[in-house]
């Protein structure tokens, strides 16, 4: 079901059960960082926004598991003045402004949950402070 008009409960009744599990607890996570952030489907998967400005994506990884993306929209934006610290290191960073972290299991996003949420919460405001 690649329709706009796909909710999040039919993007999850497709999922086979064990991704489910990680995409529900990643949700629950990403939801208790911000309180600000609008969950839809977009590109086919669960993502969160603030004010129509996508922040964080979960998609199935091509590999296996479930991606966690962090980014700062849909569209490239300048990346002079932006910097956002990693301290915990949990994601990987293939540019300054977007990372990326994959789960294979839930018990993996589960041991990580406070290290999670704090890194979800620091990314929603970085990115949406004017740098």
């Amino acid at each position: 079901m690649a329709r706009a008009d796909l909710t999040v409960d039919q993007y999850r009744a497709a999922l086979a059960p064990e991704i489910r599990e990680i995409v529900d607890t990643l949700r629950a996570i990403v939801s208790e960082s911000s309180p600000h952030l609008v969950e839809r489907i977009k590109w086919n998967a669960p993502s969160f926004a603030i004010d129509d400005d996508d922040r964080i994506t979960l998609g199935i990884a091509s590999k296996g598991g479930v991606r966690v993306v962090l980014h700062r929209g849909a569209k490239a934006k300048a990346t002079a003045g932006f910097h956002f610290d990693d301290e915990a290191g949990l994601a990987s960073w293939p540019t300054q402004d977007r990372g990326a972290i994959i789960f294979s299991n839930a018990q993996a996003v589960e041991s990580r949950r406070e290290a999670l949420k704090n890194l979800f919460a620091r990314w929603v405001v970085a990115t949406t402070s004017k740098n």
